[in-house]
C-alpha cells in the first residue's frame, strides 16, 4: 500500500473504469515493492497541473429528482481540495485520467466559461431556471485565486440579474462579496458552506487542501454580515467518523449565521469506493470495517446505491435514525430545511459584443 502524502487525499493513480489495463503492486520476494515505495517517496510531492480548456458549453442540465436546482455551472473539472469521498472523482475517467491522484492534481480550467455563459443567457428563447455553481467540483478551489474564472461568471450573472446559488468549502468566496452582497439584497443569491467536520485533525486528512473548519465558520459569519443568505451543508455524513458531530456542526453553523441546513450520506460510486476504502485503511484502520458495514446497511447490502430517491439519504433503520436526528436538531436550532428562495423574475438577457459594437 502506498504511503499517504501530506496535502493529498490519495497518492493512488487508480486506473479508471474505461481503461483497458489494470496495474497492481506485487511483492516478488526480492524487495522490489519496498524499493518502488521508497523511490516514489523520494520523488517528492506531486505538483498540481492546471490544463486550460475552451468549453463548448457551460450550462449543464439536471434531471435528478434528488437535486433542487435545474442547471449547474462547474468552472473546473477536478478539485485540488482532495476530498477522498468526493462523488465527482469518476468524472475524470471521461478525460482518460485517474479518478484518484489525477483528479486532485490535474485540474481542467474552463477559461472561456464567462464567454459561453453570456452566449447562453443571450440566446433567443432562453428562460431563467434555478442555477447552482459548484455542484460537482468547488468553484473556489485554490486555483481560482489566480484564474478568477468563477468571478468572471458571477459578473455575467450580475449583469443579467440571473439568480444563483453556490455550494463551497472555500473561504475565497469572501473575495466576491462586492458582487454577492448587492445581488443578495435583490434576492438573487444564496450560498451554502459545506462543513463536514469540526475536527481540524480529521479535516487535514479527509479534505487536505480545503479551508479549515474554523475558517469555514468565519466565512459563514462574513457572508451573513454582508446580508448574503447562507446555509450549511453537512455532507457527506460518514458513519462513526463525522456522524457523531452532526448536531455540533449544525449548532456551530447556526451560531455563525446559517439560516438553513441540508445533509446527505456518504456515496461511493465507481472509483470513489476503492479510493475511499484505501483512505480508511490508512487513516482510520480501527474503524474501517465498522464504517463500511454501516454503509452497506444503508445501501441494501451494497457499497453504493445509485437509485434516485435513496442515493442521497440511504435506507433502513440507521438512515431513518440519522434523518430523525437531523430533523430534530434543525427544529431545536431554528434552522430551516428548505433551500433559500431565489427570485428568477429579474432576469434581463445580457448584450453580446459585436464587430459593429452596440448602437444603444
Amino acid at each position: 500500500m502506498l504511503a499517504p502524502a501530506k496535502g493529498r487525499g490519495t497518492v493512488w493513480a487508480i486506473e479508471h473504469r474505461f481503461s483497458g489495463q489494470q496495474r497492481e503492486a506485487l511483492d516478488d520476494g526480492w524487495g522490489s515493492l519496498e524499493q518502488a515505495v521508497r523511490e516514489e517517496a523520494d520523488a517528492g510531492p506531486v505538483v498540481t497541473q492546471v490544463l486550460e480548456e475552451r468549453a463548448g458549453s457551460i450550462l449543464a442540465g439536471n434531471d435528478s429528482p434528488d437535486i433542487s436546482f435545474d442547471r449547474s455551472i462547474n468552472p473546473y473539472r477536478g478539485c485540488e481540495h482532495g476530498c477522498s469521498y468526493c462523488f465527482a472523482r469518476p468524472t475524470h475517467s471521461y478525460l482518460n485520467l485517474s479518478p484518484g491522484l489525477d483528479f486532485e492534481t490535474r485540474i481542467i480550467a474552463k477559461v472561456n466559461a464567462a464567454e459561453r455563459l453570456r452566449q447562453a443567457l443571450a440566446a433567443p428563447g432562453f428562460t431563467p431556471a434555478l442555477l447552482n455553481i459548484g455542484s460537482a467540483t468547488d468553484a473556489y478551489q485554490p486555483v481560482e485565486r489566480r484564474l478568477r474564472i468563477t468571478r468572471a461568471v458571477l459578473q455575467v450573472l450580475q449583469e443579467s440579474q440571473h439568480a444563483f446559488s453556490i455550494v463551497t468549502k472555500g473561504s475565497l468566496i469572501e473575495r466576491d462579496l462586492d458582487i454577492l452582497g448587492p445581488m443578495a439584497a435583490q434576492g438573487l443569491v444564496a450560498v451554502y458552506v459545506s462543513v463536514t467536520t469540526l475536527d481540524a485533525g480529521l479535516a487535514r486528512t479527509l479534505e487536505p487542501r480545503a479551508t479549515a473548519p474554523h475558517r469555514r465558520l468565519r466565512t459563514i459569519e462574513a457572508l451573513a454580515r454582508a446580508g448574503v443568505p447562507v446555509g450549511v451543508s453537512v455532507s457527506p455524513v460518514i458513519p462513526f467518523l463525522n456522524e457523531p458531530e452532526l448536531e455540533r456542526i449544525l449548532a456551530a453553523a447556526r451560531d455563525a449565521g446559517a439560516r438553513c441546513a441540508f445533509s446527505s450520506v456518504l456515496r461511493l460510486p465507481w472509483e470513489v469506493n476503492p479510493v475511499f476504502q484505501q483512505w480508511l485503511d490508512q487513516h482510520a484502520p480501527d474503524k474501517a470495517a465498522r464504517i463500511m458495514a454501516r454503509v452497506r446497511d444503508m445501501r441494501g447490502g451494497r457499497d453504493n446505491d445509485a437509485h434516485f430517491g435513496t442515493r442521497m439519504t440511504g435506507q433502513g433503520p440507521w438512515a431513518d435514525l440519522l434523518r430523525q436526528r437531523f430533523v430534530k436538531a434543525c427544529a431545536r436550532l431554528g434552522l430551516g430545511r428548505d433551500r433559500l428562495p431565489l427570485d428568477l423574475t429579474q432576469f434581463t438577457p445580457p448584450r453580446l459584443a459585436t464587430a459593429q459594437g452596440q448602437l444603444f
